[in-house]
């Protein structure tokens, strides 16, 4: 109850400091298409590697469309940071995070042709970097809170998903694309031996992935959840992921069931991304690796808690999949017999 209470103080604060600035900082909004100069886009990068993963589609679309301009991304995650440091569309990555002399340097002494805030609601950070990034024109979604704070803004609804409010972007560019054309994708990293030598000897073509971790304590299955999956399918064959926190439960699943593949703990989202993109079907809560799936196109079942908004906005994008939700806000009260009976029907479409 306390942490609902502090949830609902911050969203006020948020919302009374986009007001405030909505007084004191009005833009005009101009009607699409933008046809100024574009040598430069600064984007605010969300924090989550779920957020990462959705944005890709847009870089990759500004790239094709505008092979010329430099694509700079504003991060406020190290892991995030990390994320783009190798996606080889993006010019340069700034980590907004502390007075630093980069920091500064960004704020004070670029400025860009056009910034755009993929926030779809307010944000106390992002709201500030909007007014102080300095950048010709300002983009951001449309909601009441942003207007008047951007030049032009993404008219959309706000259960579409996050993949397609990046891309609305292009619109505002005079450059529209279709839903198909959003896929999402992972930069490559180095891959370890370990796991170059378990993709080169195991053939998963068949096999089911079950992704045990989550971003949220609300977002976790239980162990007994995943066992009694397991053991409906005793002819199938499964491989685990997890974060590095959860793999003592993956080492456990793997000796405890017959007909887990033991499989080297991943060392990066890409790596984890290579080992579901060889898979038949992935078992996933509501996490990134739900987006993983979109980037190879791996049917996925997705589980997630009772809040409309994720089910919309974060659901599986340009895959075959079945969505299990939970009747209550904690991904653990959903009942295996539902998942087991979407994986089955998943399997046998």
């Amino acid at each position: 109850m306390t942490a609902r209470k502090d949830w609902k103080k911050q969203r006020r604060f948020r919302q009374a400091l986009a007001k405030l600035l909505q007084h004191f900082f009005r833009r005009r909004l101009c009607r699409p298409p933008y046809r100024g100069p574009i040598g430069s886009i600064a984007i605010l990068a969300q924090e989550k590697y779920g957020d990462a993963i959705l944005l890709t589609p847009l870089l990759k679309k500004i790239k094709a469309a505008f092979p010329h301009t430099e694509i700079h991304l504003i991060t406020f995650s190290k892991a995030v940071t990390g994320f783009f440091s190798t996606d080889p569309n993006v010019t340069e990555v700034h980590y907004a995070k502390g007075i630093t002399g980069r920091h500064i340097k960004l704020l004070f002494g670029i400025k860009f042709d056009l910034l755009f805030n993929t926030k779809d609601h307010p944000s106390t950070t992002f709201l500030i970097h909007s007014i102080l990034v300095r950048a010709r024109v300002k983009a951001g979604i449309d909601n009441e809170f942003h207007r008047g704070l951007y030049d032009y803004l993404v008219t959309i609804d706000f259960h579409t998903p996050i993949a397609l409010k990046n891309c609305g972007l292009m619109t505002i560019l005079g450059r529209p694309v279709p839903e198909r054309a959003c896929r999402p994708y992972l930069p490559p990293r180095p891959v370890s031996a370990e796991t170059s030598e378990f993709l080169e000897t195991s053939d998963l073509s068949q096999a089911f992935g079950i992704n045990i971790s989550a971003g949220w304590p609300t977002r976790y299955w239980t162990t007994e959840n995943w066992k009694e999956l397991i053991g409906a399918f005793p002819t199938r064959q499964f491989v685990i992921l997890s974060a590095p926190e959860d793999i003592e439960t993956k080492k456990t699943l793997e000796a405890s069931c017959p007909t887990v593949i033991a499989s080297p703990p991943t060392a990066s989202i890409y790596e984890a991304g290579l080992i579901v993109e060889q898979l038949r079907l992935l078992i996933t809560p509501d996490t990134s690796m739900v987006h993983i799936a979109s980037c190879f196109d791996t049917p996925v079942v997705g589980l997630y808690g009772a809040a409309q908004q994720d089910q919309s906005r974060f659901r599986p994008f340009l895959v075959d999949y079945r969505m299990v939700s939970s009747p209550t806000p904690l991904v653990r009260d959903i009942d295996p017999k539902q998942v087991i009976e979407a994986a089955r029907q998943m399997v046998s479409a």
